[in-house]
């Protein structure tokens, strides 16, 4: 029997980070789907995905643009302000499938399409615990940060930057104070929402760790605004610091975002999926292997990433 292509399922419409990633994934000799959330096939077993053959196609009037030359223009999500050992590729590769398997099938998209996706193709999605940077020690986030209720929030009295832990349901901002948040006609009072003091950085870096390294990194802001560039050896070793110190406390694949503010001191940001965060200008290649590891088969999964499963 034909052994099954690993499959990489983006949705219809990509920003140009996802592109540069679908781009390495066909390289690589991933079979690529963009398709709506609506047109995916309920479950690996079902017909077009069971035993998916080398040029097979999506079910009978699913709809979507299928093609193993990936043309299309989909939006898989930047950053969101996050599978044990599912296969990586690349550095990071596991064997494929054997024949007689289900398709080895991975995602890369923003939560609303993953959300929807990942269930009925059996992807385990990996991200950090919500509370994850409100936990971290006072020396790598050089501020305070709380992990809250949002209806606790509502009684902040001075500027704060509020934010949702692992998708944008509460837009990242500075707010005022807790009058200005989104009211509980729109959020959920018991949603957990970090709020930290302000702090403004200098220089702001994406560091794709995996396996406790950082397989790789690149500057994406300065002074708030959009910077592409490499990744110097000082954001690197501050990596190595907060892997050090936390490494454990974070699944096998996930993105950390780390700045540098006026006076040189280093500080975690934020942690985003991997599956669902742009590469900017880090190694497309490598920062695939953080994708496929990040959103995988769930059959797949280590019994340490087990407990990262969103």
């Amino acid at each position: 029997m034909t052994r099954p292509p690993r499959t990489l399922v983006l949705p219809p419409r990509l920003t140009a980070s996802a592109r540069t990633l679908r781009a390495a994934a066909l390289r690589r000799g991933l079979r690529i789907v963009e398709a709506t959330a609506s047109a995916v096939p309920e479950g690996l077993d079902g017909p077009g995905w069971a035993g998916w053959p080398e040029g097979a196609g999506w079910p009978e009037g699913a709809g979507p643009d299928a093609s193993s030359g990936g043309s299309g223009n989909a939006e898989a999500a930047g950053n969101s302000g996050a599978a044990g050992n599912a296969e990586a590729a690349g550095s990071a590769e596991a064997a494929g499938n054997t024949a007689g398997e289900a398709p080895c099938v991975h995602l890369h998209a923003g939560p609303s399409f993953a959300d929807v996706v990942a269930p009925a193709l059996g992807i385990a999605l990996l991200e950090a615990p919500a509370d994850w940077l409100a936990r971290l020690p006072r020396a790598l986030t050089r501020r305070e940060i709380l992990a809250l209720p949002i209806g606790e929030a509502y009684r902040l009295r001075r500027p704060a930057f509020v934010k949702s832990p692992n998708d944008k349901g509460v837009p990242a901002l500075v707010y005022a104070d807790g009058s200005r948040l989104p009211g509980p006609d729109a959020v959920d009072p018991e949603t957990v929402v970090l709020v930290s003091d302000v702090m403004t950085f200098a220089d702001e870096y994406r560091l794709h760790l995996l396996d406790g390294t950082v397989h790789a990194a690149g500057q994406y802001a300065e002074s708030g605004r959009l910077r592409l560039g490499p990744a110097g050896g000082d954001a690197l070793a501050f990596g190595r610091e907060v892997l050090a110190a936390a490494g454990e406390t974070l699944p096998s694949a996930i993105v950390v975002d780390v700045g540098r503010d006026d006076t040189g001191r280093w500080a975690v940001i934020e942690a985003n999926a991997a599956w669902a965060s742009g590469c900017y200008s880090a190694d497309p290649d490598r920062a695939l292997d953080t994708v496929l590891r990040a959103a995988g088969p769930a059959t797949g999964l280590s019994p340490h990433d087990r407990g990262f499963v969103r």
